[in-house]
């Protein structure tokens, strides 16, 4: 049976760049299609969001990029907290998907893998390798 999944992921960045920003987000967007096998006509929408010392560009834009045109996007501050992780991009996919909760893979980077330790159990990522794989699996052309 297809449900409505979320599906978390966070990474971070150095300065308020809108490069930085737009590179990160693209990978984090593409290991979490890598790794849940995640196509673009199941999602039903992605929050994204961003902390108050962000705002050289709409991270959204990243997943537009990466060929999503149709998926609903928004993009919005996160809750400022005293010491929460400056720098940081936070994404949730609405997904739908036959997938048990249990196997969905959430995908949190650099700094961001303080934020949920428990989750960060994944192999270390090659940047390389995962540039080569987003440029022959999602950018359009």
């Amino acid at each position: 049976m297809t449900v409505c999944r979320g599906v978390r992921g966070a990474t971070t960045v150095e300065a308020d760049d809108r490069d930085q920003i737009l590179l990160a987000t693209r990978q984090m967007l593409a290991l979490m299609i890598r790794r849940n096998n995640i196509e673009s006509t199941d999602v039903g929408s992605v929050l994204f969001t961003v902390t108050k010392d962000l705002s050289a560009e709409f991270p959204a834009l990243a997943a537009r990029q990466l060929g999503w045109i149709e998926v609903p996007l928004l993009c919005g501050y996160e809750l400022s907290v005293p010491d929460g992780l400056p720098l940081c991009i936070r994404v949730l996919i609405h997904w739908n998907t036959t997938t048990p909760q249990s196997d969905i893979q959430h995908v949190y980077l650099r700094e961001a893998r303080r934020l949920r330790p428990d989750l960060c159990s994944l192999p270390p990522v090659d940047y390389d390798e995962l540039e080569e794989w987003i440029n022959a699996h999602l950018c359009e052309d």
